[in-house]
């Protein structure tokens, strides 16, 4: 029995423990991968995408805490970040929107920086990301978002909270929206995310299947950058 177990032990879990010893820092404080589980941040992310996380993007932390050690950047407005909720710890993905101290308001759908509001450009939708929608009647326009265009999602025929605001960005902490802009708990509802809590930035989707259609790959949304290009 003991040739056996000194066998495993050897073939299996060691080789096993030392893997693990040397990922698991990795993606706690380098690298990360994430499934999006939700269409709060549609159409830039879908269910069923996985996403790259840069866990570098503005600073290094101890891993497996929030403890930074060193910080060479702080997340601007229009990137996409991965945080821990302030409601509840649970991971989310959104969208930065606010920066400390601006002022934000929500107007009819209309998004308010500072008192200006951000331009709009109806966006028609091609055949091939049709899918991506499933929503009666989606409206889909590309927010002008100083230098972070991107696509946002309404859905007229579902109540949600159209009007909100003014609020200011305490310092120190980050208003984050999701591109759904009807189908999203975000900011609105639970209050600005501590920059302490911003793990990284999403970068791109790895890989993508079709949770709705038996995980069919959606080979198009292979290494898709989530910047928005235009189509």
């Amino acid at each position: 029995m003991k040739p056996l177990l000194l066998r495993l032990y050897r073939e299996w879990l060691k080789p096993l423990a030392l893997v693990f010893l040397i990922s698991a820092p990795l993606r706690s404080a380098v690298v990360d991968w994430n499934w999006v589980p939700s269409g709060s941040m549609k159409p830039t992310m879908v269910e069923g995408d996985l996403i790259l996380v840069n866990k570098l993007a503005y600073d290094l932390k101890v891993p497996f805490t929030t403890t930074l050690l060193a910080q060479w950047g702080d997340p601007e407005r229009g990137d996409i970040v991965v945080c821990n909720s302030p409601k509840d710890g649970i991971r989310l993905v959104k969208r930065v929107i606010g920066l400390p101290g601006d002022k934000i308001q929500l107007r009819n759908e209309v998004l308010f920086i500072n008192d200006v509001p951000q331009k709009y450009t109806a966006q028609e939708v091609k055949p091939y990301l049709r899918d991506i929608f499933e929503a009666p009647n989606p409206l889909v326009a590309v927010e002008h978002l100083e230098a972070a265009p991107h696509l946002v999602m309404v859905l007229p025929n579902r109540n949600s909270l159209r009007n909100f605001g003014p609020y200011i960005v305490p310092k120190g902490n980050y208003f984050i929206m999701g591109d759904s802009r009807d189908n999203s708990s975000d900011s609105r509802f639970f209050g600005p995310v501590a920059r302490k809590e911003i793990v990284g930035e999403a970068k791109f989707v790895i890989v993508s299947f079709d949770t709705a259609r038996y995980l069919l790959p959606r080979f198009h949304r292979f290494a898709h950058p989530l910047k928005f290009d235009g189509v």
